[in-house]
């Protein structure tokens, strides 16, 4: 059995565990001192005990793994001075594809009107954090201080120093051709361990997923239902429909090898709801059973982890036409216009900010004069709906970087239409045939 298959059985069976352990609480069938004790030892105990150290295991790959790999990544680059036209080709197709995000997101609202009829009492007022100006954010994308940088898991600061540490690399002659082997040497290591840690990658996905649907359970879906079922429907669509045609449209490649390929990040994704402990998974995905070269993935994931807000886009603009439909507040084409550029410029200028997603929202709301109450209402359903645009926004990444690997010829097509490629790494980030 793949690994493939081993972490699509966990993500189902912790779903149907969940589900049943939250159904079991609700009615006290087996009584309230059973009742509790599953409560107690295994939904607040074994399950959420091993769900976080899966997800610290996976964060502790991220900031080695991005320092390590765009540095040879910027070596490579550098000798052949193609940093400048691979950073804007990159930076133009994330921006190009939350714009077409939000735009859907808009129009299936719109279409389907999730928010007409629905009398739903606020939730509480909701506080957002401010917003950083936009100057201040475009200062501390340069670190002072690498270190604190890497410390703290700035990952836009990792990228700026990895990327002027790999270009003097590269100037440095026969000292910088010592430290790029090294670097090299460290990358096959790192990509070992993280091999290692997918052994435990079911367990740690049966325990998250476990853990969740029995603090949650399935009805927390209903009272929201129309909004949820809108969001996740376009998500799919973003995932299922936009990014084939853009990868078809602009690399000729075939798309439903990338979507299979791409089935265990997208499970992890869904899993963790973090775009930064999935990237370990993502990176490795991508330039082992995609065929994209190093020096291009290694620079593409980990700024699309960073910036690229697919998923949350689509979640702010659903969000922004149910609010509005919700409180009868008409805001417009202009208005409708302002959310695509907010929310397209956000996800860049909120970058690595934490809780960046209700941030994103807020800057949303407020730029056309909706509430921010309606926030604590749709924050109902976000938890599952989080899980979802995780998986779309690594799946953007993987396409933006197939796509930008074919155009500057770091792609090995061969890889990319192998078919045989099944486990996301054995210990060397290669992968073994079924």
């Amino acid at each position: 059995m793949g690994l493939t298959t081993k972490i699509l059985i966990a993500m189902l069976a912790g779903i149907v565990v969940g589900v049943l352990f939250n159904f079991l609480s609700a009615s006290q069938l087996l009584g309230s001192g059973v009742t509790g004790a599953i409560n107690s030892y295994l939904t607040e105990g074994l399950f959420d005990i091993v769900g976080r150290i899966f997800i610290a295991s996976l964060k502790l790959m991220v900031v080695p793994l991005v320092l390590v790999s765009l540095v040879c990544g910027a070596c490579a680059l550098s000798e052949g001075h193609r940093m400048g036209p691979l950073a804007g080709k990159t930076l133009l197709l994330y921006l190009f594809t939350t714009a077409a995000a939000i735009t859907l997101a808009l129009g299936m609202a719109l279409i389907i009107q999730p928010g007409v009829g629905v009398d739903v009492a606020p939730g509480g007022a909701f506080e957002p954090k401010e917003s950083p100006p936009l100057s201040e954010v475009l200062v501390n994308i340069f670190p002072t201080n690498p270190v604190a940088a890497m410390a703290q898991g700035n990952m836009l600061q990792i990228i700026v120093f990895a990327l002027l540490m790999g270009y003097a690399i590269s100037r440095c002659g026969a000292p910088g051709q010592r430290i790029a082997a090294l670097f090299n040497d460290l990358n096959e290591v790192i990509l070992r361990m993280v091999g290692v840690l997918m052994v435990f990658a079911p367990y740690g996905v049966f325990a998250l997923l476990a853990q969740t649907f029995a603090t949650l359970g399935v009805e927390f879906i209903l009272d929201l239902g129309k909004y949820f079922l809108v969001v996740l429907g376009t998500l799919l669509l973003h995932a299922l429909g936009v990014y084939p045609l853009l990868l078809k449209a602009l690399s000729g490649l075939n798309p439903v090898e990338l979507i299979k390929k791409m089935r265990p990040a997208m499970v992890f994704a869904f899993s963790t709801a973090s775009s930064a402990a999935t990237l370990p998974v993502t990176l490795s995905t991508v330039e082992k059973r995609l065929g994209v070269d190093n020096k291009v993935a290694a620079f593409t994931v980990p700024l699309g982890a960073t910036i690229n807000m697919d998923g949350t886009a689509i979640m702010q603009g659903v969000a922004t036409v149910f609010i509005a439909q919700m409180y009868g507040i008409e805001i417009g084409l202009m208005g409708y216009l302002t959310v695509i550029l907010t929310a397209t410029l956000a996800s860049i200028g909120t970058a690595g900010v934490p809780g960046v997603g209700l941030i994103m929202l807020a800057m949303v709301l407020q730029q056309v004069g909706l509430p921010l109450e309606g926030i604590a209402i749709v924050m109902g359903v976000d938890r599952l709906l989080d899980m979802v645009r995780t998986a779309v926004n690594i799946t953007g990444d993987a396409v933006v970087s197939t796509i930008v690997a074919k155009s500057e010829g770091a792609l090995s097509e061969e890889i990319f239409n192998d078919r045989n490629y099944e486990s996301v790494a054995d210990g060397r980030g290669a992968v073994a045939a079924q």
